[in-house]
């Protein structure tokens, strides 16, 4: 007889407020492949690629189980797997062309998996894998920083899941100054305890970013792309580049080029997608990452966390993702 378990699916593309959204079902426990760690996941977290591909990507009534994020225990391993061992504490942000980690195991790649870190406990560790891998290519594959940069990085989305690391990696390991956007007073505090020198507000970005930066800035985050790069063209300084995370239909670039502007992409699955030949270079930083977590260096950004990892539950979570007004990320824990 096949083994089964918990999991929480969509079978089609419905608001978030439908109840058949996402559904609790049973499902066979995966058997992994020879490079995969067998996890028992005990915490995700969701990220806005989750509400994404739910509204977006309508399965036909055959059940999707979305969720990238895990921290969990490994209890079982491939033929060829070499850096992980039955019992290891792991967090990893998967896959995003294999079944998510919504659910009781989940078979996922070793070489995008990193060892947790020891002082956090699962929640806070589900907290930061895709938000932190994510921000460390931002920094160091895309911008090529590195701890002698200088420089100004603007962060718009601050306070958001990403934006939270890019503001803590930028401080702990360049030497940037580091102007982030928020606009609520909670927001704000958040994101100057996250070590920003500085605090922008979106609504009026050219404006609140000159009175803060009258130079300009030489690199900028951006999470939402769409009718903001004339503002970055006027706020970058030549030779300047940015990175989007979203994808704007239409982008329209020529403002960048009298500056010579640099546009970079970053999709933290990318590395997965292609099996690209570096592929563990997300096992590396995850590594790194939790040597500086336990250090002291880097915080865990768990704002909320919710439990159980059930349907309602998570629907909880895509709503408030959904709203737009998030600080940090939002954790779900337990079966």
């Amino acid at each position: 007889m096949t083994e089964t378990m918990r999991a929480v699916a969509y079978r089609r593309s419905l608001p978030v407020s439908d109840p058949g959204s996402l559904e609790d079902v049973e499902l066979p426990v995966p058997t992994p492949g020879p490079r995969d760690l067998l996890v028992r996941v005990e915490a995700v977290s969701v990220n806005p690629v989750d509400t994404k591909v739910r509204k977006g990507d309508d399965p036909g009534g055959t059940p999707k189980v979305l969720g990238w994020d895990a921290a969990g225990v490994v209890t079982a391993v491939g033929s060829e797997v070499t850096l992980f061992e039955v019992g290891d504490e792991v967090y990893y942000a998967g896959s995003i062309t294999r079944p998510g980690s919504n659910s009781r195991y989940h078979a996922v790649d070793e070489r995008i998996v990193g060892h947790k870190p020891r002082t956090l406990g699962f929640a806070e560790a589900a907290a930061l894998p895709l938000t932190t891998i994510t921000a460390w290519e931002t920094l160091f594959d895309r911008f090529r920083l590195d701890a002698g940069s200088t420089g100004t990085l603007l962060v718009l989305g601050a306070a958001g899941g990403v934006g939270s690391m890019v503001v803590q990696l930028a401080r702990a390991l360049t030497g940037l100054t580091v102007i982030g956007t928020a606009s609520r007073p909670e927001s704000r505090e958040w994101v100057l305890g996250l070590g920003a020198h500085e605090i922008a507000d979106h609504h009026d970005l050219v404006a609140s970013v000159r009175a803060v930066a009258p130079r300009g800035v030489d690199y900028v985050f951006s999470p939402k792309t769409d009718g903001q790069i004339e503002a970055y063209a006027e706020l970058l300084r030549p030779g300047g580049h940015i990175t989007a995370i979203d994808e704007p239909e239409g982008l329209e670039l020529l403002p960048l080029k009298s500056k010579s502007i640099a546009f970079h992409w970053e999709l933290m699955f990318t590395r997965s997608l292609y099996e690209a030949d570096d592929m563990i270079a997300q096992h590396e930083l995850l590594e790194k990452v939790a040597e500086l977590i336990d250090a002291g260096t880097l915080r865990t950004t768990l704002t909320t966390e919710l439990a159980p990892i059930e349907a309602a539950t998570l629907r909880k979570a895509h709503e408030m993702l959904e709203s737009g007004r998030t600080i940090g990320k939002v954790v779900i824990t337990g079966f």
